[in-house]
């Protein structure tokens, strides 16, 4: 296994980027579902949508008896135009959990209802050093914050005439990049990195024939960041969520290792299926970390909330600077792969 996953490093690097180049936040995700999609049908793997969004494959086990379910998610943060201030420039508003901070400076792209596209830069509403005595210290907060637009506009009736109005989305840029040593660099890592991974995973069922122990059911989900993404699946007897890993303080998990998450916000994860996770990575040679997560909560939590009676638990690759400039590694990225391969039980 260790050398085919070595094999698909460049299709899950450049799988990854394909994510990544999509834009989609919570409520705009029709891109970022697109090219799950194509990916998935390119491997051969039909794909269907449920009426909210999330995309779904199943793959065939060898065994009838119960049902699995895999879930990542490719919504990603963003940002909402809020309204327009006079002399032309957009008040925003959060969608999900980004670091407003550092946001300031970053270019990013306007969506209008009609269809139309325009670029525009994140700034402080005190963005000169030469001008404004407080460029050092002003918030960088909702109130404070607002977008330039790239187009020769003098004030709030400009801006209307290009069509931009409230409610319109922000998708700012992910800057990813793949180093040479390893890592991909990327906001929304947080989970296209992992979805990466599940996409990578069919490809491997793919190219050695193999096949899960039992029915399995992919689901790609798009409202994860607000809450209810996962609210909306196939029934399942158990669902592992891959999701990020978190790196960080009080934390045992590296940028190297797959993440398995004993408890986040919503309580502890099903402790057979955590157990076993354990022993599986032990017993063959995955490097792993278990954690608690403190500010975390994940579609599976959202499943049981729906009230589904259905065993969970959460792992995903090591990520570190979650919600802002995020950063993983090659190898932490296979190691969750490889336990995903291990606990379908794939023959």
């Amino acid at each position: 296994m260790q050398m085919h996953l070595e094999d698909c490093r460049e299709f899950l690097m450049n799988t990854a980027r394909r994510l990544l180049a999509a834009d989609s936040p919570s409520g705009f995700t029709q891109q970022a579902a697109a090219v799950v999609e194509q990916i998935a049908e390119e491997l051969g793997y039909p794909v269907r949508r449920t009426n909210k969004g999330n995309v779904i494959l199943s793959v065939r086990g060898r065994e009838r008896g119960k049902t699995v379910g895999l879930c990542a998610h490719i919504d990603t943060l963003g940002l909402m135009v809020r309204s327009i201030t006079p002399d032309g420039m957009l008040m925003i508003t959060k969608i999900g959990g980004p670091i407003l901070p550092t946001l300031d400076g970053e270019y990013c792209r306007i969506y209008t209802r009609d269809g139309r596209m325009y670029t525009g830069t994140i700034l402080s509403l005190s963005p000169a050093a030469h001008v404004f005595d407080d460029v050092l210290t002003r918030p960088r907060d909702e109130k404070n914050l607002a977008v330039r637009i790239d187009e020769p506009v003098r004030d709030k009736a400009g801006v209307e005439a290009l069509g931009i109005c409230a409610g319109d989305f922000v998708c700012f840029d992910p800057k990813t990049q793949v180093t040479g040593s390893g890592f991909l660099k990327s906001r929304f890592i947080d989970d296209k990195g992992s979805a990466a991974c599940l996409l990578t995973l069919l490809k491997l069922l793919r190219d050695t024939g193999a096949a899960p122990r039992y029915d399995t059911e992919l689901c790609f989900t798009v409202h994860e960041e607000v809450g209810h993404g996962g609210c909306v699946m196939p029934a399942v007897d158990e669902l592992l969520a891959v999701d990020m890993g978190c790196v960080g303080e009080d934390l045992n998990c590296t940028e190297y290792q797959v993440s398995i998450c004993a408890k986040d916000n919503n309580g502890p994860y099903d402790y057979g299926m955590v157990s076993r996770l354990v022993e599986l990575a032990r017993a063959n040679g995955v490097d792993y970390a278990v954690d608690i997560y403190p500010h975390y909560g994940s579609d599976v939590a959202a499943f049981w909330k729906a009230g589904n009676d259905t065993r969970g638990a959460l792992i995903g690759p090591g990520v570190h600077a979650s919600h802002g400039m995020e950063r993983t590694h090659f190898d932490g990225m296979k190691h969750t792969i490889h336990l995903v391969w291990l606990y379908l039980e794939c023959a």
